[in-house]
């Protein structure tokens, strides 16, 4: 008997390929076959990464890739560039892969599950006559805000192509993140150019809208009730996480320095300070030393992982024989298998990016936070965090900008000398572990989801 069978198709970035990898997982574990596509630069990367690729079942859950329309030395990390790229070249070469697969002996596509920052996914399979499914990597609210755009334009706080008219805060709704209108997803993101393709992508977001017979979100009704009454058509179906379904995380663009979880053993319990910026924050020089020496200063022991290119030079970015002075109770790494390191008794707090994806998977583990956002949702979800939450605490910067060694000193000790973090983010990991489970919203919501797949 043939198995329905889905294309999934994330937008080529590190934090919207996980949650998508994850939910391919979960899917094939309830007897649906997955071909998932990323583009060719990001296909490699993954397939690098995966040195041990038994986690994935390879027979249900197919990695292919398509060309992202860029040449091969230029750089994905400037997103409007790539975006703009992308809805040139991949429609047509979905539709090719698609009927390609359809040719074939096996299992006829029946559902394309693409990011909704992938519009034109959406088309390519309204075009095909195939079922739509608009999938939100990051918080409701964050959508919510997008779906708000035509009354930010009314209400001249933006322009038509997103500029923002008023520096002001805005409170997206009650029990939900307010936010300063610099903060916005569009208008903190790269140079002027960036910002305007990325805005005319959330316009289309709510024009494609109109084409999706489903919008699931990875988020719980229990971390932002107020977002998903305000928006009954997004539907929780996360936190998707590797531990709920007791498998690994896939999808990472870089090996995972797997020798950090040996170290952690060795540390006292709730004493490690963990410090992660995600896949694309970049410090200058001076800002990076500055966290360096925060870490040293604190007297305790940390786990930081440096990207290769963390910052903005290429020379040795550390204060002169750091890592000497530090060793006895610092380590750092190029990359880590996150899950498993917040999962990790060990862990006292984690100072984040705040990506969506870092901020439940710290939620899950009832780790509190050190906020240090550097773009797009990352504010929402420093709100969510600080203000809504209450389970970390938000940096100042002083008169250059610079949140100074002072500063990071300081709130780490606020936030670890005061017991009530914890005890709420533990709080907020009951309610995410109980959606997940057998009768929680969470899991109902995605039966109900198969349910519909299947009919």
């Amino acid at each position: 008997m043939s198995k329905p069978h889905i294309v999934a198709i994330p937008y080529p970035a590190q934090g919207h390929v996980i949650p998508l990898m994850e939910f391919s997982q979960c899917l094939v574990n309830h007897g649906f076959k997955v071909t998932f596509v990323n583009t060719e630069h990001n296909h490699k990367r993954v397939m690098n990464a995966l040195a041990d690729e038994s986690h994935i079942s390879r027979n249900q859950l197919h990695l292919a890739s398509l060309p992202d329309g860029l040449e091969p030395w230029e750089d994905r990390s400037e997103l409007g560039q790539l975006t703009e790229a992308l809805k040139w070249i991949m429609p047509g070469k979905l539709e090719e892969l698609i009927e390609n697969i359809n040719q074939g002996e096996g299992d006829k596509v029946t559902c394309v599950i693409a990011d909704e920052n992938c519009g034109w996914a959406l088309e390519v399979a309204e075009k095909m006559k195939l079922k739509r499914v608009a999938f939100w990597p990051a918080s409701a609210a964050a959508l919510t805000l997008i779906f708000g755009i035509p009354k930010l334009i009314r209400e001249e706080i933006i322009d038509n192509d997103g500029t923002v008219l008023k520096s002001q805060n805005v409170d997206l709704g009650p029990n939900m993140p307010t936010m300063n209108t610099k903060d916005f997803v569009w208008a903190c993101i790269g140079d002027f150019t960036t910002q305007k393709m990325i805005f005319e992508v959330m316009l289309r977001i709510n024009r494609t809208l109109k084409l999706v017979e489903r919008l699931v979100c990875n988020s719980t009704y229990d971390f932002e009730p107020e977002a998903f009454t305000s928006a009954p058509e997004i539907l929780p179906i996360g936190p998707l996480l590797a531990s709920n379904r007791v498998g690994n995380s896939a999808g990472s663009f870089w090996p995972q320095d797997s020798t950090c979880l040996q170290w952690l053993d060795q540390q006292p319990l709730n004493s490690v300070i963990y410090v992660a910026f995600g896949s694309f924050t970049v410090f200058d020089q001076t800002q990076f030393q500055e966290l360096a020496l925060a870490l040293e200063l604190s007297q305790r022991p940390f786990l930081w992982v440096v990207r290769p290119d963390t910052t903005d030079k290429t020379s040795d970015p550390y204060p002169e024989r750091y890592q000497e002075r530090v060793a006895s109770r610092g380590l750092m790494v190029g990359w880590a298998s996150q899950q498993k390191v917040l999962a990790h008794p060990s862990i006292a707090c984690f100072l984040s990016h705040c990506g969506w994806n870092s901020t439940i998977e710290g939620l899950t583990n009832g780790v509190p936070f050190l906020c240090w956002p550097y773009f797009a949702d990352q504010f929402i979800n420093e709100s969510y965090i600080s203000d809504v939450w209450k389970v970390g605490l938000k940096f100042s910067k002083n008169e250059k900008g610079i949140i100074t060694q002072g500063e990071i000193k300081n709130k780490l000790e606020q936030l670890l000398g005061d017991e009530n973090f914890k005890a709420r983010a533990s709080k907020l990991k009951e309610l995410a572990m109980t959606s997940v489970k057998e009768g929680g919203q969470s899991n109902k919501t995605f039966k109900n989801f198969i349910e519909w797949i299947k009919s």
